[in-house]
């Protein structure tokens, strides 16, 4: 037989020993939106626990939920790898250009340098 503590298992016990915090506002606009989106959450949580959600909010956790919108996570966040991996190829090829630039650069000075003290006698032939 089990044991009762006397306590049910009901949410109301439950919410009574958390105290209710307020949270200050965030402190810049991407903050302040993580914020409501939370609480967002938290409420639609309330609300499809209590049997009182609408069926807005109701398809759009389902929605949320599917096959289609996991695939579509997915592609969104290869799409992302994609153009970071084509960000750090534009930024490889402009320091490669770099790379080619000044390594000509030296050449031509190099050049430069060995016809002005090779005397290669075209000063002599006058």
């Amino acid at each position: 037989m089990v044991k009762s503590t006397g306590k049910r298992h009901g949410k109301k016990e439950h919410r009574s020993t958390q105290p209710k915090r307020r949270r200050a506002p965030g402190k810049t606009i991407e903050a302040r939106e993580n914020q409501l989106i939370s609480m967002s959450v938290d409420l639609a949580a309330r609300q499809i626990r209590a049997g009182t959600a609408s069926s807005q909010v109701i398809t759009h956790f389902l929605k949320l939920g599917s096959t289609q919108a996991l695939l579509e996570k997915e592609k969104l966040g290869k799409e992302n790898q994609l153009l970071q991996a084509k960000a750090e190829a534009l930024k490889s090829q402009k320091k490669l250009e770099e790379v080619y630039a000044n390594a000509l650069a030296a050449m031509r000075s190099y050049g430069g340098l060995v016809d002005s003290s090779s005397g290669d006698g075209q000063d002599d032939e006058d």
